[in-house]
């Protein structure tokens, strides 16, 4: 029965591996280490394995075992192996590819020149890196297709989510404190003083290109992105729908050569010379001056807030229409404010909140509004205020006050058992080898099998 429900609780990690982004599935200074597994023609790498293991501990599992994360591996590969067989799975493979070059230049722009990013990632040219950044995402997308494919009609019912519960409850974790937030959030307004003055010193900096200076050198100096600054400010194969629309729409109406007018945007404003432009693809340089608001125009957003909590205190309007009709933060304001917790739910564990919010939160109790101050999203100043929906101290899970979490649990246990229904189906004729240093694993698939060769 333990096992049994360790499994479950691993499965999550089954599904971050599908969901985690190539920031976290490439670190700068490891590669290739050697195959633990092939599982038809899929392979699973030696660093897979310690990657995986490294981010079980970092979610708090206790006992991590070498042999049941690589049997987690191996799972996920026969998946990504059976969905590349599977016709009715869409082959995205030309999305895939755009989505990988963009990713890799996303990287490139945290280093001052593409050389030293190779070097930091351990890969010899760029065409192996993004080779492998193509091949991470691929096997993501057909993993989750297979996934989504074969447990598409699991469901529970209350019933057995009672019987779930009831076999066990001795092992469900305790729930901590936590607390259901909403929020008004608002970027501070620049005077139009001072958009001016950013405009006009764009401005300046075109003249002095269309003077002599480059592009290149005007940008290393000037411009605020942290990005693409040390690289001249250039940016390589972004595709059609990955960058802010007012960036995009001056961009790809310039003639190649050609240096736009300032233009504004949600980070600030901008000059941007196109470079290249291909087909769905194409290659620009910008200069960005951050819309960086003064004390000033900070305080100016802090009292219309704050004239805003007053209307909610006095029955004017709700929390939940005032975060519709002023809240610039878009994740929340269509859902009265609600700040989603790390399990998308509506509720955040009280020690996982960040030191600043802590503060302005403490000695209020359910029902109570901050009053607004500064805090940041993003690299920006924004300001809030926050109210306390609910507050739920630490307690034993139990049906009464945790039914939906504990349906979350005997749902995924259900998906568990189908998708190893699916996997022992396809072992028989399944081709897998895996490496001789596993040999002392006690698997709980029959994967050391002899394997029908296809």
């Amino acid at each position: 029965m333990i096992n049994k429900l360790k499994i479950t609780f691993l499965f999550g990690i089954f599904m971050l591996i599908f969901s985690a982004n190539v920031n976290a599935q490439l670190k700068k200074g490891q590669l290739v280490d050697g195959i633990a597994a092939v599982i038809g023609d899929e392979i699973v790498l030696e660093s897979d394995v310690e990657e995986q293991m490294n981010y079980g501990k970092q979610q708090g599992i206790s006992s991590v075992d070498k042999c049941e994360f690589l049997e987690n591996l191996i799972n996920n590969k026969l998946l990504v192996y059976e969905a590349k067989r599977d016709t009715l799975i869409e082959n995205h493979s030309a999305s895939i590819k755009e989505g990988a070059n963009a990713k890799y230049q996303q990287l490139l722009s945290q280093f001052p020149d593409e050389k030293t990013m190779l070097a930091a990632y351990k890969f010899r040219n760029a065409y192996e890196m993004k080779n492998t950044i193509e091949k991470i995402d691929t096997d993501q997308y057909y993993g989750q297709a297979k996934y989504q494919r074969i447990t598409e009609k699991a469901d529970v019912t209350p019933n057995e989510v009672t019987d779930f519960y009831n076999m066990y409850k001795a092992q469900l974790p305790e729930i901590k404190d936590e607390v259901s937030l909403t929020q008004i959030m608002m970027y501070p307004k620049l005077t139009e003083a001072h958009k001016q003055e950013l405009i006009n010193r764009l401005k300046k900096v075109k003249q002095d290109i269309l003077g002599g200076e480059s592009f290149e050198s005007q940008a290393r100096i000037y411009s605020e992105d942290p990005g693409s600054a040390a690289n001249g400010g250039l940016m390589k194969n972004i595709y059609k729908g990955q960058m802010v629309k007012p960036f995009e729409a001056a961009a790809l109406n310039l003639q190649e050569g050609e240096i736009s007018d300032p233009i504004e945007s949600e980070f600030g404003y901008h000059i941007i010379q196109l470079v290249k432009k291909t087909g769905k693809m194409y290659d620009a340089r910008h200069i960005l001056l951050m819309a960086t608001p003064t004390d000033e125009e900070v305080n100016t957003a802090k009292k219309k807030l704050d004239s805003i909590r007053t209307l909610i205190i006095d029955g004017k309007i709700s929390f939940k229409d005032a975060a519709f009709r002023f809240s610039d933060d878009k994740r929340t304001k269509f859902n009265g404010g609600l700040v989603p917790g790390a399990d998308g739910s509506s509720k955040i564990e009280r020690e996982s909140i960040p030191g600043a919010i802590t503060y302005e939160l403490a000695g209020l109790k359910k029902g109570d509004i901050t009053t607004a101050f500064e805090d940041a999203e993003n690299k920006r100043k924004v300001v809030k205020i926050i109210k306390i929906e609910d507050e739920i101290p630490s307690h034993k899970i139990t049906l009464e006050t945790d039914f939906d979490r504990i349906k979350q649990l005997a749902l995924n246990k259900k998906r568990n058992e189908m998708i190893e229904k699916f996997v022992n189906s396809k072992l028989p004729t399944t081709f897998i080898s895996i490496d001789g240093r596993y040999d002392s694993c006690s698997f709980k698939g029959n994967w050391k099998k002899e394997s029908l060769k296809k």
